[in-house]
């Protein structure tokens, strides 16, 4: 074993002592995560699914737990989202219900902290609790079980429609030492029940702790998720998430997958589609400068027939940062007339920015529409003079044509908050004669010249 994997036990270790009140099931798959890690070890680049990926930034990191949430609430306040939303704060993975807004949820909806449905209703929470997401599928999956102990858990009831979005913010202090998380959520969506999903990670400037994120995902027959993941976590943080999905028939689940923070990102979304006319709908973008990696694995698995997935995924990527995108659509036997499209298109705005794309099929049934495809470039030069001859400066020219990149992916993005967030990463800082609420379609319009 290694002495970067000794050093994550070692600090389970320091936490076991409080925790033997716990039911034993909780105690036995925290020894499974544990045991797991540790026969795993953390992933090299010589396994096939890290091979552009290094995480030794992770692996040799000294990373404290945090003890308490304290943040200053006028500081919170001005990284929170400005959405009419019910919201569960966590600060640096501890639960902070100063900073959270509960009051007026409808009825049907349950939004608790895992720690509080631990104790309340541990047998129901227990149940679809890594069934999804279990210690096999990573290293970290199973390091997250090991230390799992804080989270949120929403519950739908049968036909609830929540007008209001429900967020998850996330947020990353400044501190002497850096320290890690490791959330998780679970997700229960009954049966014709609608709801948006926001999860939200920013932080302090000059933040630098380590977020290791769960999150099972279940839709039953004909319900509705949207789901945000807008990830603006500051450029010192390391972030991994796994998000895994199950739909039953009938169920739809989009995904907004927005990454502008983080030294180091990876991400992986798998969605099950178990049902006949289950849909899903990946949008993604994320932006990197610096030194930034961010690193996007999805994963469309058709296990039944007329069953439908959708892909469109942006990279934009400046100075030396690195991109890697692995897309890919799993087509069972016998799961025929499903339709699985995928597109992955990249920008690269400086000659030692660096992408690497694999798009996949792997189908096992032939009566299918499958498509795939994935395109690399800069910005056109002789799109730039032409900005230019309308009296426009070379940035505010650059920052145009970047945004109309994008634009295909924010087109969808229903709130406006989080558009303007990304927007305003994307283009950059444009002088203040224009408009960001309009530069979508200005710069759309001038894509399509």
């Amino acid at each position: 074993m290694s002495e970067e994997t000794q050093h994550f036990l070692d600090r389970l270790a320091d936490i076991r002592a409080g925790r033997e009140s716990e039911p034993t099931w909780i105690a036995a798959r925290r020894q499974a995560g544990a045991a797991r890690f540790e026969a795993m070890g953390f992933p090299t680049r010589r396994d096939e699914a890290w091979k552009y990926t290094d995480v030794r930034a992770i692996a040799r990191g000294e990373f404290a737990l945090a003890r308490d949430a304290e943040f200053s609430p006028a500081s919170a306040a001005a990284l929170t989202l400005p959405i009419d939303t019910h919201r569960l704060t966590f600060v640096d993975g501890v639960f902070a219900p100063a900073l959270s807004t509960l009051d007026g949820l409808p009825e049907g909806v349950s939004l608790q902290p895992l720690s509080a449905a631990l104790v309340e209703n541990h047998e129901a929470v227990g149940g679809p609790l890594g069934r999804l997401t279990g210690v096999e599928f990573s290293p970290f999956s199973a390091l997250n079980t090991a230390f799992m102990e804080e989270g949120a858990v929403l519950r739908l009831a049968p036909g609830t429609v929540v007008e209001k979005p429900i967020t998850l913010q996330f947020l990353s202090r400044r501190g002497e030492a850096p320290v890690m998380s490791h959330p998780r959520v679970l997700v229960q969506a009954g049966g014709r029940s609608q709801a948006t999903l926001i999860e939200h990670h920013v932080g302090e400037e000059g933040a630098a702790n380590f977020t290791n994120l769960v999150e099972e995902v279940i839709l039953e027959r004909n319900a509705i998720l949207t789901h945000y993941k807008l990830q603006e976590a500051p450029l010192a943080d390391l972030h991994i998430a796994s998000i895994h999905v199950e739909q039953a028939r009938d169920s739809r689940y989009t995904s907004f997958n927005l990454n502008l923070g983080g030294a180091l990102v990876r991400t992986d979304l798998i969605s099950e589609l178990n049902g006949e006319n289950a849909t899903c709908d990946f949008y993604g973008l994320f932006y990197g400068e610096g030194r930034q990696h961010v690193d996007s694995h999805t994963l469309a698995n058709h296990n039944a027939p007329h069953t439908f997935s959708n892909e469109n995924y942006k990279g934009i990527l400046d100075d030396r940062a690195h991109g890697v995108f692995n897309g890919k659509v799993v087509v069972k036997r016998d799961s025929q007339k499903i339709e699985g499209f995928q597109s992955n298109a990249n920008l690269l705005l400086s000659d030692r920015a660096e992408i690497d794309a694999k798009p996949e099929l792997e189908i096992y049934a032939d009566d299918v529409k499958c498509s795939h495809g994935t395109t690399t470039g800069q910005l056109d030069e002789e799109a730039i003079y032409a900005l230019r001859s309308r009296g426009i400066d070379r940035q505010t020219a650059r920052g145009l044509l970047t945004l109309a990149f994008a634009g295909e992916v924010l087109e969808e993005v229903g709130l406006d908050a989080i558009s303007e967030r990304v927007e305003l990463a994307v283009a950059g800082k444009l002088p203040e004669r224009f408009n960001l609420a309009g530069l979508v379609e200005v710069a759309v319009a001038l894509d399509d010249e």
